[in-house]
């Protein structure tokens, strides 16, 4: 039975590398769910769970690079200042960290080990743990890399976002089954799938209730993704031409991934959902207030956002009048989750991770121990224990690079994209601050990715089609009947920025 999801996977994969390079779009995306699948035996690679999404990213590379030009638009993207210079400076940094800094400081540093005992420090030596970890961020590295060469067209974007649908699809899927299986007896659908060697805490409960955690490691994880599809789709969903999926498909995801946010029951989510509704109503309050000519497309949907919540308001105010304890689970959950988390045991845990890998900084002299030598819990402390402080400036200065990049040509897809990204970027990489490791998330990957793509897009041929099967909405002619959305608007049209 286990055999099963690795003959699919397989097969899949063999299509993704036959096929167009829009098909290994989609099966990144639709494997992101799947962190707990061992995507070859654990057995054959020595203990390491070499999950899916990585193996995907490879072909996605393969597709943007393995061809005539593809060398020298890597060395490109890889040299200029204004492209991916410092992403590629950090992956040479933590790479001679990884591989030296772990045998130089052997026995003289202490750190919380990945793998063993996590509550008692022990002294620094080299491990698989070193290597395992320093594949997973070369392939997250040359993903961004593929992103910011295969989305430099309107149709790959095009594809990309339906493809984020896809991912969110399944997560909702794995979710709603995990769930189900605590009244259903469904175990059997999922044990299949989780197979990686690593501790799998699928049966937690709180406060009565099980902790949803879909096909994951932990409940967690399993909320950091939902949180990061949520943003994601939430922002990056005007870009979508398809009417169908944009006003049909993706509100209905949107609403299922709040739900399966809090049945994660995870502290980090609850606290990236607070600023993901901050980021949505700030992102509101500029639309609204948009100004000039050209700013229609970002005052579409605005009546029609407002009403949902003004009905949701007024749903859960006529409920409490008929039910004044209907909140009481809600409230007893924020405050065991979230109120109460400095004083539970895996709090101080993690505080103890975090200390000692940010020990491991100055104890290293500032160069750092290299990937996968310590834990930390925390992306920013785990960058800095990982590659010192020269890979973490060059890390958050691409970071800001990336956040700060403006379209190469301004349309209004390019800029509804660039605004995505500002927007949805800060939940998650606050959320990363509390649960995360140095590697970064794919959808992270994708942000920077599609940024760099717009920032370096050559103007098309124009009469270019955007996507085909996809008819463009009545109040956007400039960005498909002109041909492609790298082709500028008229200056007496351009639109106000949305951030």
């Amino acid at each position: 039975m286990n055999a099963l999801p690795l003959v699919l996977f397989w097969t899949l994969v063999i299509c993704a590398i036959a096929s167009r390079p829009p098909f290994a779009l989609y099966l990144f995306f639709a494997t992101m769910p799947f962190g707990a699948c061992a995507a070859i035996p654990t057995g054959v690679t020595g203990g390491l769970t070499l999950v899916a999404t990585p193996i995907v990213a490879l072909v996605v590379v393969g597709k943007a690079f393995l061809n005539r030009s593809g060398p020298a638009s890597f060395l490109t993207l890889a040299l200029l200042p204004d492209r991916l210079l410092c992403l590629f400076a950090f992956w040479i940094v933590v790479s001679v960290t990884t591989l030296f800094m772990p045998r130089i400081f052997a026995g003289e540093i202490l750190v919380v080990p990945v793998r063993g005992i996590l509550s008692t420090p022990a002294p620094l030596f080299p491990s698989t743990q070193n290597l395992s970890q320093w594949v997973y961020m070369t392939i997250s590295v040359f993903t961004v890399f593929a992103m910011a060469r295969l989305l430099q067209t309107a149709a790959m974007r095009q594809h990309a976002l339906q493809a984020m649908c896809l991912g969110a699809a399944m997560l909702i899927f794995t979710g709603l089954v995990d769930f189900a299986s605590q009244y259903v007896p469904l175990g059997a659908l999922l044990a299949p799938f989780r197979t990686a060697s690593y501790a799998l805490a699928t049966e937690v409960e709180v406060l009565g209730s099980k902790r949803v955690v879909g096909l994951m490691p932990e409940a967690s994880a399993f909320g950091n993704y939902c949180l990061g599809f949520l943003c994601a789709l939430h922002f990056y969903r005007r870009a979508i031409v398809d009417p169908v999926v944009k006003e049909r498909v993706c509100p209905v995801l949107l609403a299922l991934l709040v739900i399966l946010c809090w049945q994660s029951k995870s502290s980090a989510t609850y606290v990236g959902l607070v600023l993901f509704f901050g980021m949505a109503a700030l992102e509101w309050l500029l639309r609204a207030n948009a100004e000039g000519r050209g700013t229609t497309i970002y005052k579409q949907g605005l009546l029609g956002e407002l009403s949902v919540l003004v009905a949701v308001l007024a749903g859960v105010t006529l409920t409490l009048l008929f039910k004044p304890d209907l909140l009481d689970p809600v409230l007893a959950m924020i405050d065991r989750m979230v109120l109460q988390k400095t004083s539970s045991l895996s709090y101080e845990e993690r505080g103890m991770w975090r200390f000692i890998a940010l020990s491991s900084v100055f104890e290293s002299y500032g160069i750092g121990i290299g990937l996968g030598s310590t834990r930390s819990s925390s992306s920013i402390v785990a960058i800095l224990s990982a590659s010192g402080i020269l890979g973490g400036l060059l890390f958050y200065a691409f970071a800001a690079q990336s956040f700060s990049r403006a379209p190469r040509y301004p349309t209004i897809e390019s800029r509804i994209i660039n605004s995505a990204f500002r927007f949805s970027y800060p939940p998650m990489i606050a959320v990363s601050l509390m649960i995360a490791d140095a590697n970064f998330e794919p959808l992270t990957g994708f942000g920077f990715g599609i940024t760099a793509a717009l920032s370096i897009a050559l103007k098309q041929k124009p009469g270019a089609p955007i996507m085909a099967r996809t008819r463009a909405p009545a109040e956007t002619p400039a960005m498909h009947d002109r041909g492609d959305d790298a082709s500028p608007l008229p200056a007496d049209r351009q639109p106000a920025p949305s951030s």
